[in-house]
């Protein structure tokens, strides 16, 4: 089958990015291409048509390649739920929780027949696949259960990209230090390197560009200019980075930042409305007044609502609804806005039953059987 590796030297390298250009410029050439990202750990998710769970980056990548979504292009998730446990969804269906080391003793072997299975698939309906690493290839105390760079780039014997962050410094260093570390049937693999998010004027770096490849005999492919957050990123982490930048914003909308927040690419379309204001609000932060709050989609509501207890933000939120604010809940945010949340069995790991914020009559039991559909609505303006 032909196909296309990406990897990085570090995460947040830009594979994603790269793997969804690639997905663009193919499908215009007129190549039928998908996306593949054999396992993902992150908690922004997208439903397929059929219901399943996959990677909301590898959704992205499928609708650049002009292609619906479809589970096969992303057959492993992990959504990590903040106590060194994750919940694995399988081929689009969440099959428990689990430890690091309970997932790599009991689903290793079935994770990589699961990723054989989904290429197998994916083969017979494209004519390419751009498929994406993880993080770094070269983590030695990891490479013998890696499931999702050099293992599947080898399996496929897919010409390999590697992509590096000059931003972070250091940049000549982690490509050496990457190839070092491959193996060299997985080095033979890499066919070009590709320098991301530089900023500055590129005749400077030409110099190290040609040692690099004078000294790797690997072509540099390109030179990606630094961009603001053009691609939305897989974990909450990139939230540490994001600051309140209008000042003359007509609406402020503060999202709750929960410990737990899941899906907060929702929130990119508010992002990008010059008028609007997004602030992401922690527990120790002060809620203040602002127009609109919203609380976010959760992997464990009930431990965040505790969380939001615990440190007086939920007594806030109560006070500000109370006072007349607008108060909007997504999923999570959605149950904890009920008078209670059960969770009998433990699934997310709170058993019991919790009282919510109250602001809304209803009331959430969690059980083993997720139900995820796609929904559509229609806004419609009251007739003034």
């Amino acid at each position: 089958m032909k196909a296309i590796m990406v990897v990085g030297t570090t995460s947040h390298a830009g594979k994603s990015l790269m793997v969804t250009a690639l997905c663009r410029i193919l499908s215009r050439r007129g190549w039928r291409v998908a996306p593949f990202k054999g396992q993902n750990m992150a908690l922004n998710a997208y439903v397929t048509a059929t219901g399943a769970e996959i990677g909301y980056a590898q959704a992205l990548q499928a609708w650049a390649a002009g292609v619906p979504p479809q589970v096969e292009m992303n057959p492993i998730l992990l959504k990590p739920q903040g106590d060194t446990t994750s919940q694995v969804v399988l081929k689009g269906r969440a099959i428990g929780r689990t430890t690091a080391a309970e997932y790599y003793e009991k689903l290793y072997d079935v994770g990589w027949q699961a990723i054989q299975d989904c290429l197998g698939r994916l083969q017979q309906d494209f004519d390419l696949l751009v498929c994406e690493g993880a993080g770094s290839p070269a983590e030695v105390n990891l490479k013998h259960r890696d499931l999702t760079n050099m293992r599947v780039a080898k399996h496929l014997d897919a010409p390999t990209i590697l992509v590096a962050d000059i931003d972070r410094g250091g940049v000549f260093a982690h490509i050496i230090g990457t190839l070092e570390l491959l193996e060299p049937d997985e080095r033979a693999l890499v066919k070009g390197i590709v320098i991301n998010k530089f900023r500055g004027q590129q005749s400077l770096l030409q110099s190290g560009i040609d040692w690099l490849e004078e000294r790797t005999g690997i072509p540099v492919l390109g030179v990606i200019p630094w961009m603001e957050q053009v691609f939305p990123a897989e974990d909450s982490l990139s939230l540490m980075d994001r600051k309140p930048s209008k000042s003359n914003s007509d609406i402020t909308v503060a999202v709750i930042r929960l410990p737990r927040i899941s899906n907060f690419t929702d929130f990119d379309p508010l992002e990008s409305e010059p008028s609007v204001q997004v602030k992401y609000v922690t527990s120790r932060d002060d809620l203040g007044y602002p127009d609109a709050v919203i609380l976010p989609g959760s992997k464990a509501a009930i431990a965040d609502l505790i969380a939001l207890q615990r440190t007086g933000m939920a007594e806030e939120i109560q006070s500000y609804a109370a006072a007349g604010g607008t108060v909007m809940g997504i999923c999570g945010g959605f149950q904890m806005m009920g008078e209670l949340l059960a969770d009998p069995e433990g699934i997310e790991g709170h058993e019991g039953r919790f009282k919510g914020l109250g602001l809304l009559p209803l009331r959430t039991v969690i059980t083993n059987q997720k139900i995820a559909r796609q929904r559509s609505a229609t806004s419609q303006h009251p007739q003034e």
